[in-house]
């Protein structure tokens, strides 16, 4: 019986591979994927979470912040402040994700670490936008009347993770 090109090279000992034989090569790697198929089948049940959704869609997991994946309630106070400018290179904000009840005012106050920064509502016409400022202890608010999810970054630096969301839930 005559041997393929394909058998003759899966069964002929790789030069220069430590004398690993292509095809235990490939064994293993395939082996590697499956384990790898089974265990995230196994992850993935409906109505869990998942890396893309997560809390908000998954948006925090792109947030610059040690806690990014937990939400303060604020739901019991009538305003709340953000604090602008946290973390080791003042990327962050804090907290990252905060729920309020409808006519909460949040007031975002600058920390005067990471250079510049704004607050930005991430929507094509976002119901809030303030200035890029850099001197601690400058102010920005936004009164949220509307239910809802609001993700807001800050502009020079949303590519270093600097993403936050305001949840208003309904009473």
């Amino acid at each position: 019986m005559a041997t393929t090109s394909l058998e003759r090279t899966t069964n002929a000992p790789s030069v220069g591979n430590n004398g690993m034989n292509t095809a235990t090569r490939r064994q293993l790697l395939s082996g590697i994927g499956a384990t790898a198929v089974v265990g995230v089948a196994g992850c993935t049940s409906q109505g869990a979470e998942t890396a893309e959704s997560g809390p908000y869609d998954g948006v925090l997991r792109r947030a610059n912040n040690v806690d990014a994946e937990s939400v303060t309630d604020r739901t019991d106070a009538e305003s709340v402040t953000v604090a602008v400018g946290v973390g080791e290179q003042g990327f962050a904000f804090d907290p990252a994700a905060v729920q309020v009840s409808p006519g909460t005012t949040v007031t975002w106050e600058w920390t005067g670490k990471g250079g510049g920064h704004n607050v930005v509502a991430d929507a094509e016409d976002p119901a809030f936008v303030s200035e890029l400022r850099a001197e601690a202890g400058y102010t920005f608010e936004h009164t949220f009347t509307d239910p809802g999810v609001y993700t807001y970054y800050c502009s020079p630096h949303r590519g270093y993770g600097m993403i936050g969301v305001v949840e208003v839930l309904a009473e």
